[in-house]
């Protein structure tokens, strides 16, 4: 008998047939002999249509009311799911997060989780019963409601796969697994096997949406393998596993991009000790994560700095970098969102030279302009213009060959 951590995205349960069908699937696999503890997300676009309820209400959004009226939408998911195994003849009982031992801290829309209380739970499961917990969410210090940020259900299920000690985690989602590119972009991307939790973490930052960054962070840390697998059908899907795990080294492993990109400069900072420290403090007490970031040759004491920020930030960014730029006596600023982020990304990077010229010849010979660049061990990206980026996923997939990748 296996204890198992299953997660339903979204699209899993975006409505009543398809949660019958996850159903349908749970069951086989308890009575196959497993205990299963079921993380969902909220049906669909609920999530959604639950923010643009509240942007009706006026332009003053709390976070704590939003976090409130937000935590209802996967708190529907896990009744209908639990109701619906109890018609199947197959026990089931709903949590929400914070009845499931789910503790964080109080930074609401985007918390984190401090701990998990995992004894109701345990008990549950040693009375027979499917557990079903609401995902994305938790309770503070003071009791509120949280919400632990987009795709934070796969955090829920992690965090909850490593309290109880779970034998297996699984993410189902609306594809097969980890493909090398997105498959609505390159329609020769393959599906990876198996991932490193590194590569996997630097793949779901850059935009690779089949994890949230925090989860694969999450698993890493406490080396809790997650299998990424389709709630419709029964492929198999990719194991996300250490790296000594795996078998040999890609050079490169796939090609992730971003569009939810924004990008600033500011022209003529002076050239003083203190100036990047007091930019990027005043962005980060505002909750705006900065990115990429260029500084210019200097000239005259001077320098041009330039960054990039999340496009979702991009207006409550701007009164910001106004203030600073008058406040460090720069000359003035410029900035837009019609770029976006494209990255290779591979643990063979480590021992191979020349990938990064490789990156930006195949660009170069697709006459694709590269704004700014930034590097790790495992990954290169760039900024290009947002129209050409879909040519530039292509471009890059076919350079490295990751159509051959088995």
């Amino acid at each position: 008998m296996s204890l198992i951590v299953a997660k339903f995205g979204g699209s899993s349960v975006a409505s009543l047939e398809k949660i019958k069908d996850i159903a349908r699937r749970i069951k086989q696999m308890k009575e196959e002999g497993n205990q299963l503890v079921v993380v969902v997300s909220a049906m669909g676009d609920t999530t959604d249509e639950l923010i643009e309820l509240a942007h009706a209400t006026g332009p003053n959004l709390c976070t704590r009311e939003m976090d409130m009226l937000l935590a209802t939408g996967e708190q529907q998911s896990a009744a209908l799911l639990a109701l619906t195994l109890y018609n199947m003849d197959c026990p089931a009982r709903s949590f929400t997060g914070w009845q499931a031992g789910i503790h964080s801290n109080s930074n609401y829309s985007k918390a984190k989780i401090d701990d998990v209380d995992a004894q109701r739970i345990s008990s549950e499961l040693e009375q027979g019963f499917v557990v079903v917990v609401a995902g994305f969410q938790g309770i503070s210090p003071e009791g509120d409601i949280t919400t632990l940020g987009r795709g934070g259900s796969d955090t829920s299920a992690v965090a909850l796969a490593d309290s109880i000690k779970a034998d297996r985690c699984m993410i189902f989602t609306d594809v097969d697994g980890v493909f090398t590119a997105d498959p609505r972009v390159v329609s020769e991307a393959r599906k990876l096997s198996m991932v490193s939790y590194g590569e996997m973490l630097e793949m779901a930052s850059l935009g690779a949406g089949v994890m949230q960054p925090r989860a694969v962070e999450y698993a890493m840390q406490c080396q809790m393998e997650i299998e990424v697998r389709s709630s419709f059908n029964q492929h198999p899907g990719t194991i996300i596993t250490e790296g000594k795990n795996m078998e040999g080294h890609r050079v490169v492993t796939g090609v992730a991009h971003d569009l939810n990109c924004a990008r600033f400069a500011i022209f003529d900072v002076p050239d003083r000790p203190g100036i990047a420290r007091e930019l990027f403090k005043q962005l980060a007490q505002e909750g705006i994560n900065v990115d990429m970031v260029i500084q210019s040759a200097m000239r005259d004491h001077r320098n041009d700095i330039a960054f990039t920020i999340e496009e979702n930030d991009l207006e409550r960014a701007i009164p910001v970098v106004d203030r600073l730029v008058k406040t460090l006596g720069a000359s003035g600023m410029s900035y837009g969102n019609s770029v976006a982020k494209v990255s290779i990304v591979g643990a063979g990077m480590q021992s191979n030279t020349g990938v990064a010229a490789d990156m930006f010849e195949a660009l170069a010979e697709e006459n694709i302009n590269i704004h700014m660049i930034s590097t790790s061990e495992i990954k290169v990206s760039c900024v290009v213009d947002e129209d050409r980026i879909q040519d530039a996923v292509r471009v890059l997939h076919k350079k490295f060959n990751l159509d051959r990748i088995e």
